[in-house]
């Protein structure tokens, strides 16, 4: 039962971080997509790990450090949204998932061209 909770609290610290991402006005946060792709809460809510991804490469580091930075005011802001006894101290960690998918389609889609080409 109790794993049911911690699931629903980590959906909803996933959507509530999603809409204040917008909000913040770090230009290395706003200069840059970033998706929250999940969310892993402790039991007791202390700590939230949460997955971000990004569709620039490039602004990977900037916008981490960025997250770092903004994190107090998104920890306070989540606290005050989701009312929660104990509001957890944000972690980032980078989720290379969605990246890894796009190589491995394109590679999966070489090989088809390459097929035909031997037809």
């Amino acid at each position: 039962m109790a794993s049911n909770r911690i699931n629903r609290i980590n959906e909803e610290i996933q959507k509530a971080l999603a809409d204040l991402l917008r909000e913040v006005k770090d230009p290395r946060v706003s200069g840059t997509m970033i998706s929250i792709t999940r969310v892993e809460t402790t039991p007791d809510l202390r700590f939230a790990k949460v997955y971000v991804s990004f569709l620039e490469e490039n602004k990977v580091k900037d916008a981490l450090k960025g997250l770092e930075s903004a994190g107090g005011y998104l920890r306070r802001e989540l606290g005050s949204a989701l009312q929660l006894r104990h509001t957890p101290q944000l972690n980032w960690a980078l989720d290379d998932s969605i990246t890894y998918g796009a190589k491995m389609l394109k590679l999966i889609n070489s090989l088809d061209k390459g097929e035909e080409k031997e037809d």
